[in-house]
């Protein structure tokens, strides 16, 4: 890659994470590449995130916005996002220098907004790499959701939430409520209900040009909508959650020695190991 400027994301409340950084921003600036810390500038060429898949989150949508591609370095726990290994994170930063064709992904958003049933008002748009959820207090009792996707009506959900994800969001909030891994760069918005009611329930994979609109049945108690881990609106039955995809995805590198399937196996012990089996040659060549 031609790098001018490179960003500098860290962990947020974490000294040792936060001195990293400015290790890495030396490293850039010693082969004359302005660096910057904590800030995104759409003039940069790459953002390199420190920590864990939180961080990404975090700044997902404002990389996306100015369409600046992030490479994730994992010093979390998880490091779905984050694929690159702490150990591997220097050799990685020279292949981005040396490699004029680094592997990059675009993994779709969405965007969340409400309406107001009454007036019609529209809500600020908060926005997604994993997922959109809504969710009942643990308390209260299942929640009823009419769901559409743009305009024909899909079913009505008994359950004790429900999750809208891309399919990055598959592997997290989505599986563990029973979704399907969906692969990361298909175009697609997952709909899966959180504990339903009906067995019949499953979940539905839609193209992602489809809106997906829920609205609330009474009676609906406190009910939370959550975007990517953040509480950002508390909704009744007058009102209507908008889910759709982004105008811009976001660019991510992928590390330069693990394939998506090889981070999944290696998350989830698929098959106790992540060690990659060839397909033989003479099939190959048949592919």
């Amino acid at each position: 890659m031609n790098i001018g400027f490179a960003g500098v994301i860290t962990r947020p409340d974490s000294p040792e994470v936060e001195q990293i950084g400015g290790d890495v921003c030396k490293w850039f600036e010693e082969r004359s590449i302005r660096a910057q810390m904590n800030k995104i500038d759409p003039e940069m060429d790459v953002v390199i995130v420190l920590g864990g898949d939180g961080t990404l989150l975090h700044v997902a949508w404002e990389a996306s916005r100015y369409q600046v591609p992030i490479l994730g370095v994992n010093l979390g726990n998880l490091g779905f996002l984050t694929e690159v290994a702490a150990d591997e994170m220097y050799m990685a930063l020279e292949t981005l220098l040396v490699e004029d064709d680094v592997r990059m992904e675009y993994r779709i958003m969405l965007a969340a907004s409400t309406i107001n049933g009454n007036t019609g008002e529209r809500s600020e748009t908060f926005h997604a790499l994993n997922e959109v959820v809504i969710v009942k207090k643990s308390t209260e009792a299942m929640i009823q959701m009419r769901c559409w996707a743009d305009r024909e009506y899909v079913t009505t959900y008994r359950a004790d939430g429900l999750i809208m994800s891309t399919p990055t969001g598959s592997t997290a909030y989505n599986l563990s409520a029973g979704g399907p891994v969906v692969h990361a760069e298909l175009d697609a918005i997952v709909v899966t209900p959180i504990c339903p009611f009906m067995l019949e329930s499953r979940p539905v994979l839609l193209g992602s040009e489809y809106k997906v609109t829920t609205q609330l049945l009474a009676p609906a108690g406190e009910v939370k909508v959550i975007v990517d881990g953040e509480m950002r609106w508390t909704i009744t039955e007058n009102d209507y959650l908008l889910v759709q995809r982004a105008s811009k995805p976001l660019r991510l590198i992928s590390s330069p020695w693990k394939s998506y399937f090889n981070i999944l196996r290696s998350k989830l012990n698929w098959g106790g190991a992540s060690v990659d089996l060839p397909l033989p040659e003479q099939v190959c060549k048949h592919c």
